[in-house]
């Protein structure tokens, strides 16, 4: 890139922005955001990540009858 923006020139800009653009900068942000985090999870729960001892635990628990999986799980009672 050319130049180099600071933060402030940053928000200053997308403070100059027409409601719709800055809409869509929103709308571009928020899809980056879960792009990112879509790919962290599957990082940590690929094999060798970061959350895999944590699924093994948690196999682990459900298999010794410590948890049920959600959908036996009876409701509440109130």
């Amino acid at each position: 890139m050319g130049s180099e923006m600071d933060l402030a020139e940053i928000q200053h800009a997308i403070e100059e922005l027409p409601k719709q653009q800055r809409a869509a900068l929103a709308a571009w942000l928020a899809e980056r955001d879960e792009a990112e985090w879509e790919a962290e999870i599957e990082r940590d729960f690929a094999p060798g990540g970061a959350g895999v001892p944590l699924l093994e635990e948690m196999k682990a628990d459900v298999r010794s009858g410590k948890f049920r999986p959600f959908e036996q799980r009876r409701p509440p009672k109130r």
